[in-house]
């Protein structure tokens, strides 16, 4: 069983690495604010497109700038894991997974003031640099003036919001520290605004507004908006259990799509639709954790544990998808048996040149434009994923270089953004279930 892989569409897979989210109005009403139940019968949407757009960059630098992303997060994800596992006490302050793959745009205040922020499905707080700024970091929009904004307001520390940080102070009303865990960090006032999308304005908001900001995680955006399954992400405030993103695979002037509210729907007639149940790990609450069960190449269904990929006792382990990493990183031990098949299966010689950055390349015969590829099946609880070979093999004819986009990790695993590429992702928080449904996102 194979898939035909055609480079020209392949050009453009890796300019799915990062994103940039510009706002879009998704209804026809004037600007107002509404209510969180009128937000969830309108809806919006924000469009994606990739941050590096206007860069200079060949396929395989694009892949590498993720991967060296996707390596980091890796690294941070699993570090949260093990602090939770550990005594409390002994955590001096939260490590989060930092900055993700995708930019989004929207405004703040009264009047609204408009700002780009980095979208992270593996954190729940929403935040961006206020002034006056102890220390900022430069960034590409105004810092956020909460004098100039007259629905700005302070939020105490008797209120939920400022109980679900982690580890807040209470002097000069709730205060919140986070560190990235690679030295990027955020401190300043848990507060209240009035965020705007597109024409859909949403009073009381909790936000972080950050006096005191540093990373080179950041610089491209003004701060950072948690989708996570916690009480503070934007998700769980706008009180919106439902929600799609869908990423494109097509040239750079093409976007994407995040859905919010009632355009967060999925239309099941047009095709199939393969959903999944959402697992909870309670060590780790916010992440978006997966079933996965096994996993077949081409016929071959591989003898993979099934402990592999289990979410263990002590919150270790198991599958997260994440829009925030861009290839897949599978539990080394299945991974080997993965990288194995490709090699048996795809009758062209290695690369062992390492310039790739990927852990799996061949070298393509001169004149090749097109090549067959094994099928590759993820296993998940009730829903067999069976993606096309674009979502799972990196090829550029001009280089000479087929490569399989995937890693190994040891712990934690994550089903990244490339292999995500043209399905509608609908995440179902009432149902805990996910649903993939293939998609031009372009055209959504």
């Amino acid at each position: 069983m194979a898939s035909s892989l055609d480079f020209t569409s392949m050009v453009s897979l890796v300019l799915l690495v990062t994103l940039a989210i510009f706002a879009n109005s998704a209804c026809s009403t004037s600007r107002g604010v509404l209510d969180h139940q009128k937000l969830n019968d309108i809806g919006f949407r924000v469009t994606l497109q990739h941050v590096d757009s206007g860069k200079n960059l060949t396929k395989f630098e694009r892949i590498q700038h993720g991967i060296r992303r996707g390596e980091h997060r890796l690294q941070r994800l699993n570090a949260m894991v093990l602090d939770a596992s550990t005594d409390a006490s002994q955590i001096s302050s939260p490590i989060l997974a930092g900055n993700g793959e995708f930019l989004m745009k929207l405004s703040i205040g009264t009047p609204p003031e408009a700002y780009s922020a980095i979208i992270d499905t593996g954190s729940d707080l929403i935040w961006t640099q206020c002034k006056p700024c102890t220390k900022c970091y430069s960034q590409p929009t105004p810092i956020f003036d909460p004098k100039t904004s007259s629905s700005f307001s302070k939020l105490p520390c008797s209120s939920e919001l400022c109980k679900a940080l982690p580890q807040p102070t209470c002097k000069d009303g709730c205060e919140y520290y986070y560190s990235y865990g690679d030295y990027s960090s955020t401190q300043g006032i848990l507060a209240s605004e009035t965020f705007t999308f597109g024409d859909v304005s949403v009073p009381n908001v909790g936000f972080g507004c950050g006096d005191e900001n540093e990373g080179d995680g950041f610089t491209q955006a003004a701060g950072l908006v948690g989708l996570g399954r916690g009480q503070l992400s934007l998700v769980s405030q706008l009180k919106e259990p439902k929600f799609s993103y869908c990423l494109t695979s097509i040239e750079e002037t093409q976007t994407g799509s995040l859905l919010m509210g009632s355009l967060a729907s999925l239309n099941s007639t047009k095709t199939v639709v393969k959903t999944t149940p959402l697992i909870k790990n309670p060590s780790q609450p916010s992440f978006y954790y997966l079933s996965l069960e096994g996993i077949t190449v081409g016929e071959t269904k591989l003898s993979i544990d099934k402990s592999t990929f289990a979410l263990q006792d002590d919150g270790s382990g198991g599958l997260i998808i994440d829009s925030g990493t861009t290839i897949t990183y599978l539990e080394e031990s299945a991974f080997d048996l993965v990288k194995k098949e490709f090699k048996d299966q795809i009758n062209l010689p290695l690369d062992r040149s390492g310039a790739t950055g990927l852990d799996l390349c061949f070298i393509l015969p001169k004149g090749a434009d097109e090549v067959k590829v094994p099928k590759l099946i993820f296993h998940f609880d009730g829903a067999d994923l069976d993606l096309p070979g674009e979502n799972y093999m990196i090829g550029d004819s001009s280089s000479g270089e087929l490569c399989l986009a995937m890693g190994s990790s040891n712990g934690m695993s994550i089903f990244g953004n490339i292999q995500q590429q043209n399905l509608l992702v609908h995440h179902d928080l009432e149902k805990q279930t996910l649903s993939f449904v293939p998609t031009q996102c372009d055209q959504l």
